[in-house]
Parts: C-alpha cells; structure tokens; sequence
C-alpha cells in the first residue's frame, strides 16, 4: 500500500466518523427534549408532578399530618383568557384526595384552544404531588366568551413525611399557565389576533 493510498484511507475514514459523529450530535438534540420530560416526568425534577391511576390513587393510606397546597393560575402575555384558581388555598390530610376548581373564561370572539403548562414549588415537591386527573392532561377549547370551570383531582404522597428535605414543608403551590395552542398558532391566530 502506498502512502497516498494510505493517507487517503485515513481522510475518508476520519470524514465517516465526522459525519457520525455529526449525526449522532443531531440526534441526541431531537431526543433532549422528550427525554428531559420522561426525566421530569419520573424524578419530580424541577418541580414536575407525578400522573396517577386511579388504582395507585386508591391504595394510598391517609396519614396524620397535613398540608397546606396553594393554588396560581395565568395565562401567557397576549392569551385574550382570564384564568386562575376558584380557591386560594386547601388545608388536607396527606394522602387525602382533594379536588380544587380553575376558571378559565375566553374573552375573544374566536375560539382559542389553550394548553397548560405546570408546575409545583418547591421544587423538591414536586415527585410528591400526585394528579389523578387534570385539565392539564388535554387541549382545552373555549368558544368566544365561554367560561368554564377545570377540575384537578390530586393528593400529596404520605412518603412526603419521611423525606428529610420535605417533611417540614407547611405549603406547596401548584401553579398552571395557559399558552395558545401550537395548532392555533398553526393557523395563522398570531399575538396581534390574540390579543383583540
């Protein structure tokens, strides 16, 4: 072999493991974002609630201490909706099931469809807040100056108690932002037709 044959065997391989490794780098970038949420979805990371059945909702025991949970609601800049919690606050027993109400009330005359982001704080809460069901899980639709109200079924973990950096913890706020939905974005409804 000579060393033209060589050094051009070399340039071609050193260009394939390049491009795979461009490749790969590409692929890994799709992949972060599901993979960040599974990540959320599982550990309670940044604040990230856990979704329950109602099987593993009825096999939790209610425990003698208890909990404050706070609830806040809003809507993103140039969302024409007027939306937050009916209460402020629930006192509960953990491991009680609990209901609290949204009310979310279109005030455009298009129908907009909103999709809400979440979160619990403290962060570390987070894996102990558990939703059995929530508006959350789904699009939500409003017709032109519709109001509706939005139930979130949830319970706080009893092993909350037993974790040193959160059995102490007096108060836990759930907090949802509306965003116009990328399929009303899609077609065409922009922040100008937003916000009239």
């Amino acid at each position: 072999m000579t060393a033209a044959t060589t050094r051009s065997a070399n340039l071609r391989r050193t260009g394939l493991l390049a491009a795979g490794g461009a490749l790969l780098m590409l692929a890994l970038g799709f992949a972060a974002v599901p993979l960040y949420r599974i990540f959320c979805q599982v550990t309670g990371f940044g604040g990230t609630t856990m979704r329950v059945s109602e099987a593993q909702a009825a096999a939790v025991k209610v425990a003698a201490g208890s909990i404050s949970v706070r609830f806040d609601g809003n809507v993103d800049r140039g969302m024409p909706w007027k939306f937050g919690p009916e209460q402020t606050t629930q006192e509960m027993r953990i491991g009680q099931r609990k209901v609290a109400y949204y009310r979310a009330q279109n005030l455009s005359d298009k129908p907009i469809t909103g999709v809400a982001s979440f979160n619990v704080s403290p962060d570390l809460a987070g894996k102990y807040f558990n939703k059995i069901q929530c508006f959350c899980f789904n699009q939500q639709t409003l017709q032109p100056g519709q109001t509706v109200d939005m139930p979130v079924l949830y319970y706080v973990d009893p092993a909350i108690m037993t974790d040193p950096e959160t059995r102490d913890l007096q108060q836990i706020t759930l907090s949802y932002t509306f965003h116009i939905s990328a399929q009303d974005t899609a077609n065409g409804l922009d922040r100008t037709e937003r916000a009239r």
